[in-house]
């Protein structure tokens, strides 16, 4: 899926101008790259909240267009207000298409449903990360990595080596010869 943010450039930078934006429906934003200087700007708050609300927009480019430039970014970080439906400010990542990145995934499990562990000893299957750390290309970055557990039983240990990574993605625990777990599986042993 494709997103398209408008921002503009914030001129009043601080506690007092950040409040002001949010009042007229803006969130305060930095956009920052690796040969430029960090930017602050304001881009519409409906559109960032309901986008960070979409776990593909946590992982996907997204066109950003800003004094009529249209620049490939990610977003780095976020901060949302503790008890308001509210995102207090958004870090946006000029991405080079040519440079490899380094992002965390979501992590799914897929056909738990079916496996012996579930069906017939009453198991369950439980992530012990919901994200795995990933390098590659930014139009290689999958939404989410699948982590297949047809064939498991009461007992295993499912380690990052058991995820199938899709072509130019490599793990970076795995690249430091760390193959750390990332599910178990519970049930009555027969």
């Amino acid at each position: 899926m494709s997103y398209e943010i408008q921002a503009t450039v914030r001129e009043a930078q601080g506690t007092g101008a950040s409040r002001r934006l949010r009042r007229e429906g803006k969130t305060p934003a930095v956009l920052y790259g690796e040969n430029q200087e960090p930017v602050a700007i304001a881009v519409d708050h409906k559109t960032v909240f309901y986008a960070l609300e979409k776990e593909s927009f946590h992982t996907a480019l997204i066109k950003l267009t800003l004094d009529g430039k249209t620049q490939d970014v990610i977003v780095r970080d976020f901060q949302i207000h503790p008890f308001r439906q509210e995102v207090q400010h958004i870090d946006f990542q000029v991405v080079d298409a040519a440079k490899p990145l380094r992002i965390r995934v979501p992590l799914h499990v897929v056909n738990a449903e079916i496996s012996q562990a579930v069906k017939l000893q009453g198991g369950r299957v439980s992530l012990l990360n919901t994200t795995v750390e990933v390098i590659a290309l930014p139009k290689d970055i999958p939404a989410a990595l699948e982590l297949d557990c047809g064939n498991v039983v009461a007992g295993d240990i499912l380690h990052l080596s058991d995820i199938k990574l899709p072509e130019g993605v490599e793990s970076v625990a795995l690249k430091r010869n760390a193959n750390l777990a990332v599910a178990t599986v519970t049930g009555k042993k027969r």
